[in-house]
């Protein structure tokens, strides 16, 4: 698993240097043709990776409860962050990696509820879990990349 921990950990450093290098008003403005911005899908990924790993294993977030429910699938973008938030978000994007991480090797996932995603794929094990996670994550970061190009007006 120590690949797949370190594929997490480097998409997790691309997503936070898209976050501290984009302008506020850039990541929350929803680019024409998409349906959230780019704030949305940093924060979406903390969420997520939250439920598939600790909620269906059974086991606590690792995180504030505010960051699931309000970034997790079938949310809406908030448009009203703080710049405190986006601090806190960095920080999340880090530090859950490397929780992910440590939990994993104190074996404090011991069980899994199996879990159909929307990519047509079951989750049997945390095993898949991670490994799902990191194609989940790739994807927002491919969609990220994409938003940020629609605002800054590039078309390749």
């Amino acid at each position: 698993m120590t690949y797949d921990f370190q594929t997490h950990l480097q998409v997790r450093k691309n997503l936070k240097e898209i976050l501290v290098s984009t302008p506020y008003e850039d990541l929350m403005l929803i680019p024409d043709g998409f349906n959230n911005n780019l704030y949305w899908n940093l924060a979406h990924c903390v969420a997520t990776q939250q439920l598939l790993h600790y909620y269906l294993s059974g086991n606590s977030f690792r995180i504030d409860k505010y960051w699931v429910e309000t970034y997790k699938k079938g949310t809406l973008p908030n448009l009203d962050v703080s710049q405190s938030e986006i601090e806190d978000l960095g920080f999340l994007l880090t530090e859950t990696s490397k929780i992910l991480t440590k939990d994993f090797e104190a074996g404090l996932f011991t069980e899994y509820k199996t879990y159909s995603t929307s990519f047509g794929i079951s989750l049997n094990s945390i095993e898949e879990a991670i490994q799902f996670n990191n194609l989940h994550e790739g994807l927002h970061y491919g969609y990220a990349l994409a938003q940020k190009r629609a605002i800054l007006g590039e078309t390749h």
